[in-house]
């Protein structure tokens, strides 16, 4: 039988992963979503970071973050995999997407058959994590952030059914930019800076920390909303939430 569905973490940055909520840190949630102080053998955690170039430093950041949760099994999963790595990843509980070029990381995922390994670990109830440029990878849609000028936006994972934007306030130009692009009906969330969102296996969406920015595009025009954060943060219990249903 496989587990149900996980929440998907989208966050703008890693500090969410280090934030405190009163004398609990942020990431208790996920300490009792994976049930690891239970779980035997114990829960893997895999950090794919080819949208960074596997920057040693910032896998030491999630495996800090990681024990915040009581996960300490943690492997980084380079963009050229060796068959351990593709082992650990394909039983991997917590999988986190990081932050950089999210075409860098994009293309490397497709070129190594990753893609439809993050697929079927988040149908068979892994937690995937993304940040920054990997949020944007969980979404419908991502686009290059270096260089100079607009690139065209490309399909991506999909899991989240809108397109993801990341630290681009007050303005959000690529993020609209992209909205646009995609035509009538198309969804967009803006992430700000420190801030995340939870997106429930009902489809609802919770706002982390800071107030979400939500674009539709409708009849020729732009919608812009703000959603803001519940009183009380997700703690990690099995329930379907109804904080901001995207319809």
């Amino acid at each position: 039988m496989k587990s149900p569905l996980k929440p998907l973490f989208l966050l703008a940055d890693s500090s969410p992963l280090f934030w405190r909520i009163g004398d609990k840190p942020f990431l208790d949630c996920l300490r009792v979503l994976t049930g690891a102080d239970l779980a035997v053998p114990p829960i893997q955690a895999a950090y794919l970071g080819a949208s960074n170039g596997d920057v040693p430093a910032f896998f030491e950041l999630f495996t800090a973050a990681m024990e915040l949760a009581g996960i300490t099994h943690c492997r980084m999963i380079p963009s050229r995999p060796t068959d351990e790595d593709r082992e650990w990843l394909a039983g991997a509980h917590v999988i986190l997407l990081a932050g950089g070029d999210p075409l860098l990381g994009w293309e490397s995922f497709r070129e190594n058959g990753l893609e439809p390994v993050l697929r079927q670990r988040y149908l068979d109830g892994a937690v995937l994590m993304g940040i920054s440029a990997g949020a944007m990878q969980l979404g419908e849609r991502a686009w290059s952030e270096s260089g100079p000028g607009a690139s065209a936006a490309f399909p991506v994972l999909g899991l989240a059914p809108f397109i993801v934007g990341a630290h681009e306030q007050p303005e959000w130009a690529e993020l609209k930019r992209a909205v646009r692009e995609a035509g009538p009906g198309a969804r967009g969330i803006g992430i700000p800076a420190g801030g995340g969102a939870l997106l429930h296996p009902d489809q609802s969406l919770e706002p982390v920390r800071h107030p979400l920015v939500e674009l539709r595009h409708e009849e020729g025009t732009l919608r812009e909303t703000l959603l803001y954060p519940p009183r009380e943060p997700y703690g990690g219990e099995v329930r379907l939430r109804a904080s901001t249903l995207l319809q």
